[in-house]
């Protein structure tokens, strides 16, 4: 006779949990790997329900016997980030996972429910007789429910009309972007079109962090939640308010990165059926291997492209441009000097960079700079017929020919903080996948 063993909630909570750990998400995090793996040990075991502050600040975060909860904050913004990072795994890795671990706040309990299984649409009744309409008062929640209900399908409406609106003048349309599809364009552009992959136009969102009954504030230098704890900028501004830093924050970015979104999403929309809008950090390591993407902003709002293997040459620094290896006549850094006092011009430096796609053919675009000067400078080298003349010009070879994957920087030019003049300053090409490379031969 055949014996069926069903696995215990518990083992099947562990193995949830293990996976979890194994994410990518969670692999580059040590710290949040250990605390959750610490408050599902606890959860697991049933002795969650008397966990405090001091003893996971001991037993998981590795704190002094001297550790005072009421002097750091450290335990509550790490489970606010463990918090965020599993609302992220199971919007993209986890998505099919049977059990959904979460962390309610206000503890340190973890959670574990069987994913709801979808029930099939009930049959279709037949249409009821006329009934006589209820004069019964709504509740405020059911009136604000009724209106966004409302407004949702006035926005549908628009954009159905909107989009019959294009396509009816998708003639006139398409023959404007023809005009301004020139082959210098084109040549920029090819790599990340060209390809039948979805193109992603990804917006920097640099950390920002909450603190009740204030506001939410940045300090440029920290770009990382794991590091907040450590900043004595943000442990005196919360002693000097009588407040606690509670959670992070990645809903902001620049003005010219959102400007910069917004004109090459009209520069792309007639050249690409497939273009998707998103932030920094709901891209998904999915997204990023199976799609071409072009990041735009500082590169300390955009956390993926440290992991993307380059071979970079030229960096983005918080005031500047690093260049690794100067050639003769060549700076080891290039300072950004924006307009100061009364001073009607600054300038900025935009580093363009080409790099290969993560998996299979295509490319990643980097559009990058500190300064909104900066990154608007970047979208009109490639956006800009004149412009992108001017680069193309610059990148090709001798024979005509241009490398494929290279990094570019531009010097930038504004009043305003609007771009007068972009020049070119210097370049480097970068290596194909398979090692193959050329030498400009104006270097």
């Amino acid at each position: 006779m055949a014996v069926t063993i069903e696995a215990s909630p518990a083992i099947e909570n562990g193995a949830q949990v293990e996976r979890i750990l194994q994410s990518k998400i969670f692999r580059t995090s040590e710290v949040l790997r250990n605390l959750l793996a610490y408050l599902a040990e606890k959860a697991i075991s049933g002795t969650a329900d008397s966990l405090k502050e001091y003893t996971i600040g001991l037993d998981a975060l590795g704190k002094p016997a001297s550790f005072d909860p009421r002097q750091e904050s450290v335990v509550r913004m790490h489970t606010a980030r463990l918090r965020q990072k599993l609302s992220e795994y199971y919007r993209t890795e986890g998505v099919d996972d049977p059990v959904i671990v979460d962390l309610p706040k206000g503890g340190f309990k973890l959670t574990f429910e069987p994913r709801p299984q979808v029930v099939p649409p009930a049959p279709v009744a037949p249409p009821p007789s006329p009934v006589e309409i209820s004069s019964r008062v709504w509740k405020p929640r059911e009136l604000a429910l009724a209106a966004g209900l409302v407004l949702a399908l006035g926005c549908a409406l628009f954009f159905m009309t909107r989009l019959w609106s294009v396509e009816r003048a998708g003639g006139t349309a398409s023959a404007t972007a023809s005009e301004n599809w020139t082959p210098a364009l084109r040549e920029l552009w090819e790599p990340l079109l060209s390809s039948s992959r979805r193109l992603v136009v990804c917006v920097a969102t640099p950390l920002f962090v909450k603190v009740p009954g204030f506001g939410f504030v940045r300090q440029p230098s920290l770009n990382d939640w794991d590091d907040v704890s450590q900043s004595k900028t943000l442990s005196s501004l919360e002693t000097a308010l009588s407040a606690n830093i509670s959670e992070p924050s990645y809903t902001y970015t620049e003005v010219g990165t959102a400007t910069g979104a917004f004109l090459l999403g009209q520069f792309l929309a007639p050249r690409k059926q497939a273009v998707l809008i998103t932030r920094a950090n709901v891209l998904s390591w999915p997204e990023l291997a199976e799609d071409n993407v072009v990041f735009l902003g500082p590169a300390t709002g955009i956390h993926q492209t440290e992991d993307i293997p380059m071979g970079a040459q030229l960096v983005l620094d918080p005031t500047g441009i690093r260049n690794l290896s100067p050639r003769k006549g060549e700076t080891s850094f290039i300072e950004d000097r924006p307009a100061q006092g009364g001073e009607e011009a600054g300038t900025s430096y935009a580093l363009i960079s080409r790099v290969p796609a993560m998996n299979g053919p295509g490319a990643i675009l980097m559009l990058s700079g500190n300064q909104i000067s900066s990154i608007m400078g970047g979208v009109k080298a490639f956006t800009s017929a004149s412009t992108a003349q001017m680069l193309v010009s610059r990148l090709k070879y001798g024979s005509g020919s241009m490398p494929k994957y290279f990094q570019v920087v531009l010097k930038v030019k504004a009043m305003d903080d609007v771009p007068v003049e972009i020049s070119y300053v210097l370049h480097r090409e970068l290596p194909e996948p398979n090692g193959s490379s050329r030498i400009s031969s104006k270097e």
